[in-house]
């Protein structure tokens, strides 16, 4: 479903505040987890490694490994939605914002507690944006996207991308430890527990069901 297609779906008054929500608290909830300095998710350990070689900040990072994801969708032929799109824009900033602002946790409870809020965070953004039925993130479209060209089972792709996103980002420089396995392990039953809570269902059209979104559990945007 293309980005026009998803806006006359219905219900924008509630989905679009709930995708400009989403988007603007899993970019805070990433920042979160990097503070920690514990890991953080393995896009985010490429996205860390590419701000230290390039010299930038860890959200125009973000932006920029976003927007070069996004440009994968071509040859795999994934139409981009409303929320792919405002993902490229907003997730990035929303981690500059928050890195301005929240302070560097002192002591090991602390960066325990970051990690802990960090990961919780990150599960109920990411099912609250996507709950909103705009499409996934760009990381998801090239998961999806393999999936659909190699005929793979989607666990085999997803662990595939993983490993190999966390490898380029740790000889970058990025932060790898024990939360990158935290984040791992969790995230899919988190995102599952939050997303049927979340998503807006949408008016059915002639002859269908109401529309539900169909992703992997716990997937990056």
């Amino acid at each position: 479903m293309n980005a026009f297609a998803q806006v006359r779906a219905g219900r924008t008054a509630r989905r679009i505040p709930q995708l400009l929500v989403g988007l603007v608290g899993y970019g805070a909830a990433v920042m979160v987890l990097v503070r920690s300095g514990l890991g953080t998710a393995s896009w985010s350990v490429l996205t860390d490694g590419t701000a230290r070689t390039l010299g930038i900040s860890f959200g125009w990072a973000t932006n920029l490994t976003a927007l070069l994801v996004l440009l994968a969708w071509i040859p795999l032929r994934e139409p981009p939605g409303l929320g792919t799109l405002l993902n490229v824009a907003i997730v990035g900033f929303a981690a500059d914002a928050t890195a301005a602002v929240l302070p560097t946790p002192q002591g090991a409870l602390a960066e325990i507690g970051y990690l802990v809020v960090g990961l919780l965070a990150l599960a109920f953004f990411d099912a609250l944006y996507l709950g909103a039925q705009f499409g996934p993130g760009p990381r998801d479209g090239v998961m999806t996207g393999l999936v659909r060209l190699t005929r793979l089972p989607i666990a085999v792709v997803r662990t595939g991308l993983d490993i190999a996103v966390v490898g380029i980002g740790w000889m970058l420089g990025g932060t790898l430890g024990a939360g990158t396995v935290l984040v791992a392990l969790c995230m899919g039953p988190l995102v599952g527990c939050f997303l049927p809570l979340l998503t807006v269902r949408l008016p059915a059209a002639p002859g269908r069901e109401e529309t539900r979104p169909a992703r992997d559990k716990g997937a990056q945007p």
